[in-house]
């Protein structure tokens, strides 16, 4: 009997707000344990949360970027279990009103458009953190009041590599849109897998089993390539599947037992009295979906078809973002766009790394790069010379034209200056003549070398291939 996995991924994401959710204190990594934390957030005895505005703002703006309903009205909820990292012994969470729902996630997978709906996106709180040490344990309380939004999909996943490839496409949108800078390691995402297994062609779910607490996405995806072969080989050795939650041993890549689920929890879930139903305005709708940007697949797919550019350098403009706007910047005005594209990403891209600086702090103009490209098809200079021309101007902001004519760069197309080079060439090494005359074409290329040794650099390639294999195809006698 065939199997076939369906699985379903709860995605936790922080949101990128300057303070937490119910409370002015900071959201920020790094600061020392216990020190962004006041009455609120530490869940004492009489405080009353307040909203953070653009952490409701954010969760409307990914609901419109993942092609969600935003909800004309939102409540928040009480979530109730007892964890040491959970101040309150409750969480603040949305239940049956979540801010948004019913959308969906497009990206490329194995060839083809993949789709992965979208259950719900809701806004909750985080939790702090547990540090555990050798004698005792402690609690860092930071994190906790941080905001969260949690994204739910439907089992619409099939396999590990896909699953792989839908969080990377979630991360890049969220990214994009400014929702959150999804460092995973600071925890900024982290991920709950819900899998099962069942017969090929069967409507009805296997036992779903969840996997807690994934903080990154290749974890993910090594988790799933264990986890799905082994309820297969259970069920096809006649066993018998629960639901339970496991956890991924990343050192042993194993998935082990945590706790057996028979039912689900019972989180007494009831609406939070101390806060309104949320009602967003139309007013305020329209200021979020204002902030609606461009997604990154259908940025990559701009990119090849209104500048004619390959796959990868559209994925590199796209995972880029500022050196895509570069790029578009010069690209307007060129009639050559994939010229462009090879000097930002070849040259340009690898200066700035080299230089360790960035496109802000360049000397030079962006119309710089397009003079340097029309020196080189006009044929004034040479691809190589082009090189040296441009290191100068990254260096020193002086314009490439300016440089050719300072330091004689210029191409030399004169035929016969060029002839003289190739008849020394030819008679310095007649034994890549006689290869090339006998059949070996890359002695071509060897005398090639040569004549541009000779002139410097300077002479025109093309030309200089035409009078070689002329010469050549002459006898040697005439």
């Amino acid at each position: 009997m065939e199997y076939e996995a369906v699985i379903g991924l709860e995605t936790h994401v922080q949101l990128k707000t300057k303070s937490k959710m119910w409370c002015g204190c900071a959201n920020a990594f790094g600061a020392p344990p216990n020190t962004n934390v006041c009455p609120v957030c530490l869940g004492l005895p009489g405080v009353l949360p307040v909203a953070n505005d653009e952490a409701l703002r954010l969760t409307a703006l990914t609901g419109l970027l993942l092609n969600c309903t935003v909800a004309h009205s939102a409540k928040f909820d009480r979530k109730n279990y007892f964890y040491p990292d959970m101040p309150k012994n409750y969480q603040i969470t949305q239940y049956d009103r979540p801010s948004t729902m019913n959308g969906s996630v497009g990206f490329e997978f194995a060839g083809r458009m993949a789709h992965v709906r979208i259950t719900r996106a809701h806004l909750e709180e985080d939790v702090g953190k547990n540090f555990h040490f050798e004698r005792n344990s402690g609690v860092d309380f930071n994190r906790a009041g941080v905001p969260l939004m949690e994204i739910v999909s439907e089992p619409d996943i099939t396999d590990a590599d896909m699953a792989y490839d839908y969080l990377n496409a979630l991360k890049s949108i969220l990214i994009y849109g400014g929702v959150s800078d999804c460092d995973m390691e600071k925890g900024m995402v982290r991920c709950d897998v819900n899998v099962s297994v069942r017969p090929k062609g069967q409507k009805e779910l296997g036992a779903k089993i969840e996997i807690k607490n994934m903080n990154s996405f290749s974890g993910v995806r090594r988790a799933l390539e264990y986890e799905i072969p082994r309820q297969i080989e259970v069920l096809t050795k006649g066993g018998r599947l629960s639901q339970e939650t496991r956890r991924w041993d990343d050192v042993g890549c194993i998935t082990e037992t945590m706790r057996t689920k028979e039912q689900a929890h019972d989180y007494r879930y009831f609406p939070e009295p101390d806060l309104m139903p949320f009602v967003p305005s139309a007013q305020w709708l329209e200021e979020v979906r204002g902030r609606v940007v461009e997604l990154p697949l259908a940025k990559k797919q701009r990119f090849m078809t209104a500048y004619q550019l390959p796959a990868s350098d559209a994925e590199t403009f796209v995972n880029d973002a500022t050196l895509g706007q570069y790029f578009e910047k010069i690209a307007a005005q060129s009639k050559n766009p994939k010229s462009v594209a090879n000097w930002v990403i070849n040259n340009l891209r690898a200066k700035l790394t080299e230089a360790q600086t960035t496109l802000s702090d360049l000397k030079f103009k962006p119309a710089d790069i397009l003079e340097l490209i029309d020196l080189v098809e006009s044929g004034r200079i040479s691809t190589r010379i082009a090189q040296e021309v441009f290191s100068e101007t990254f260096a020193t902001g002086e314009p490439p034209g300016q440089i050719v004519q300072k330091k004689g760069l210029a191409q030399v197309s004169d035929s016969a200056v060029v002839e003289k080079f190739c008849d020394d060439a030819i008679a310095a090494n007649p034994r890549s003549a006689e290869d090339f005359r006998a059949g070996k074409a890359a002695a071509l290329n060897f005398l090639k070398g040569q004549v541009m040794k000779l002139s410097k650099g300077k002479a025109n390639p093309n030309l200089v291939g035409e009078i070689l294999e002329r010469k050549l195809k002459q006898s040697p006698n005439t």
